[in-house]
């Protein structure tokens, strides 16, 4: 975790009351650090391997908290399971292959400007939203 990153998520915890100790500071380093949108037991796995002591409860309650208090954003795709990430990105859509369950962040511009569009024509204001796409890989070609 950037200490950018560290020290903005310390001062969201302090704003909503939230102590940051020591395994929620690791939990959030290694899910910031996490190149993919990993469930409450990866990350567990790979929190075990930076601090041994966190246990599984921990993490669970720590997500589930953080989630709650949006310092991290919860994903739940096709596969049911809850995954998490980092928040504070740039705004992103995802990709979800229904072969291998990864999911591959996309940003594309005109999907944005054509939602917007979209939700004018229709007299609303677009507040928030997640796009996920379910896809294959095609035939032949290298998937994601």
């Amino acid at each position: 975790m950037t200490k950018d990153l560290e020290e903005k998520l310390a001062e969201l915890c302090k704003e909503k009351g939230m102590r940051l100790t020591g395994p929620r500071r690791t939990i959030l380093r290694v899910l910031s650090a996490s190149p993919d949108h990993p469930d409450a037991e990866e990350l567990h796995r790979r929190v075990m391997a930076v601090e041994p002591g966190i246990n599984i409860a921990t993490v669970y309650r720590t997500m589930n908290t953080l989630a709650e208090h949006g310092l991290i954003e919860r994903h739940s795709f096709a596969d049911g399971r809850a995954r998490y990430e980092a928040g504070g990105s740039e705004h992103h859509d995802h990709f979800v292959n229904v072969e291998t369950d990864e999911v591959v962040e996309f940003r594309c511009d005109e999907i944005e400007i054509l939602q917007q569009k979209i939700a004018r024509e229709h007299g609303f204001e677009i507040v928030g939203h997640r796009l996920e796409i379910y896809v294959r890989p095609l035939s032949g070609k290298a998937g994601i």
